[in-house]
């Protein structure tokens, strides 16, 4: 009887922070969260929600790092769970309002709600009577999607075990771009990189400072296509220098903790999201400056509807040659590793993803992953 008791109590577990994830993991976990979607249709609904996230957090006047973060969340979230059980209004007002409480840029659940009803349904907000353009919802509606929103965060919550640590690759990219000798245009156009570059997996892969080195190398390679017809967008030498240092291996690498082949493949990745920006005259990529929004907005202007930037001066043709150029003169890519270097199926297959969101048992959630728990962590 004793042991039919001890089968029937939950077991306890530990489940640990992983910051970042290996190509691998991330292909193995999207692969099972995917389900009957193809590579195409995540790759557009993760813009969808990516879009809707820039401009409920631009509404409501969100520095860059909160809106960032809610990106980053978001793709996080989506690695453990499955695209068609949830709505990606609830996942990414979740993931906002999450990120809101790591950057200490607090928002009701409610005030965010009311904000996105103004993006999702901009005829209403027209018509709206209020000075900040609120839209006249259903109490009833609104109560049940802040439910929704709340249940959903408790799941970002376990997805990041709790961990509120948030380091951004933005101030990386003004000092190394500084130390490199970058001029104050191509820091300029990194910066922007930067921002697009949180619509991908990149952050979620890398840490802050490659990202932003990876966004500088990126940002000299634009340089080096045919610039529009204007004298500002003309590089520097410096940034040809830039350039050079950046695509071979050297002692950079060791000075700032990186590798050559990392800044490729972020290279490869934010150039793709430029592709398909260009290709796609309706998507909303980048801010139209990068400096982020203001954290206190004019009540005048809170009713105003976002507005798109302007398209990305580069053709389609333009940034496919570059990446065929790239490929022509990349070096052998490295064997790719899970983390820990344990098999990622092993890693987050079976009880691991099961037991998140469920109250099932102790659950002990520890801010790093194996190995690194105990050292100082």
């Amino acid at each position: 009887m004793e042991d039919n008791g001890a089968a029937q109590n939950p077991a306890s577990s530990s489940k640990y922070h992983h910051p970042y994830f290996t190509a691998a993991e991330i292909e193995r976990l999207s692969e099972k969260q995917r389900g009957k979607l193809s590579i195409t249709q995540e790759e557009k609904a993760r813009q969808q929600a990516c879009g809707f996230l820039e401009a409920v957090g631009a509404k409501i006047g969100f520095p860059r790092k909160t809106i960032a973060t809610a990106q980053n969340l978001y793709h996080r979230f989506h690695l453990f769970f499955p695209r068609k059980d949830f709505s990606y209004y609830d996942a990414t007002l979740a993931a906002l309002y999450v990120s809101t409480k790591m950057h200490d840029t607090l928002k009701k659940p409610r005030e965010i709600l009311m904000v996105s009803y103004a993006v999702r349904f901009p005829e209403l907000a027209a018509k709206s009577k209020s000075v900040g353009g609120e839209v006249d919802m259903d109490p009833a509606t609104a109560e049940h999607d802040r439910q929704r929103l709340l249940a959903v965060e408790r799941l970002i919550l376990e997805t990041i075990c709790f961990n509120f640590t948030s380091k951004m690759p933005f101030p990386y990219v003004i000092k190394i771009g500084r130390t490199l000798g970058a001029s104050k245009k191509l820091i300029k156009l990194a910066w922007r990189l930067t921002i697009d570059c949180h619509r991908t997996l990149v952050p979620i892969q890398y840490p802050p400072h490659v990202v932003s080195l990876g966004c500088l190398y990126t940002a000299a390679l634009l340089s080096t296509i045919e610039p529009p017809p204007s004298p500002a967008q003309l590089s520097s030498g410096d940034d040809q220098e830039l350039l050079t240092i950046l695509k071979s291996k050297g002692s950079w690498e060791r000075k700032f903790m990186a590798q050559a082949e990392d800044l490729e493949e972020i290279a490869h990745l934010v150039i793709d999201l430029l592709i398909q920006a260009a290709q796609n005259t309706s998507a909303n990529t980048s801010p139209r400056t990068p400096s982020s929004p203001s954290p206190h907005p004019s009540p005048r202007n809170q009713g105003i509807a976002y507005q798109h930037p302007s398209p990305i001066p580069y053709k389609a043709d333009q940034l496919i040659q570059l990446k065929i150029v790239m490929r022509q003169n990349e070096r052998p890519q490295r064997p790719s590793k899970p983390l820990d270097n344990i098999d990622p199926s092993a890693l987050y297959s079976g009880d691991e993803v099961a037991m998140l969101g469920k109250n099932e048992g102790t659950v002990r959630f520890l801010f790093g992953p194996p190995g690194v728990v105990g050292q100082g962590v």
